[in-house]
């Protein structure tokens, strides 16, 4: 099955895009230069990203990858200023319309999963906000991240040396000291995003948090 076509991916992904768009809605000119979780990116940039992620088809990606010398930082940057408008509304209005969207990349249907919630919460927690996201998908992202290398955007090294146990599903991953938590707390330090001390627990926990900080 295509990452196109996965009913257990896509719905998911609209579901997280429609209520993102929700929770920016109201945003204030301020709140749209909020330092992201994303080095370098203001909570503008990162739903400039976004949209131009759900339009980004297999072949679009591999052109650009060449006309960027494969360079990912370089592409993200391109694609950044494509869709980010001199006015947040209208950025926004551009992140509606691709609210229903199956394009992507050529990547595992994880990917898509990861870049919902990752990146939903990379413009949320520095708002103040929390998304709720479903725990059984969010896991499936977790697993993804857990298999794929840091240089490719993964996490396996953060958590090799640790057993990683979800407190909302049925998760468990990996050998070593135990790490207990939300399954998007997981996520997030495994995708080398900074989580709240309180978020994880277990005898690893703070060695753990330590590592993914750094």
């Amino acid at each position: 099955m295509t990452p196109r076509h996965n009913p257990e991916v896509w719905p998911v992904v609209h579901d997280e895009r429609l209520a993102l768009l929700r929770d920016l809605e109201n945003l204030s000119a301020k709140q749209w230069e909020t330092q992201s979780l994303c080095p370098g990116w203001d909570v503008h940039d990162v739903l400039a990203h976004l949209t131009d992620s759900a339009k980004t088809t297999r072949w679009g990606f591999i052109r650009r990858m060449v006309l960027a010398g494969f360079d990912f930082d370089k592409d993200n940057a391109v694609g950044i200023a494509t869709q980010r408008c001199v006015d947040p509304a209208q950025t926004l209005a551009g992140f509606r319309d691709v609210l229903g969207r199956t394009s992507t990349p050529p990547a595992a249907p994880a990917t898509r999963l990861v870049e919902a919630f990752v990146h939903g919460e990379d413009i949320r927690r520095p708002l103040g906000m929390r998304g709720d996201y479903p725990a059984s998908p969010v896991a499936k992202a977790l697993a993804y991240q857990l298999r794929t290398s840091v240089k490719m955007g993964g996490g396996k090294e953060r958590a090799a040396g640790y057993t990683l146990v979800a407190t909302d599903t049925t998760f468990g991953h990996g050998a070593g000291q135990e790490v207990h938590g939300k399954a998007i707390a997981l996520l997030l330090a495994v995708s080398g995003r900074p989580v709240a001390p309180d978020e994880l627990t277990g005898p690893g926990a703070e060695a753990f948090v330590e590592r993914t900080r750094g």
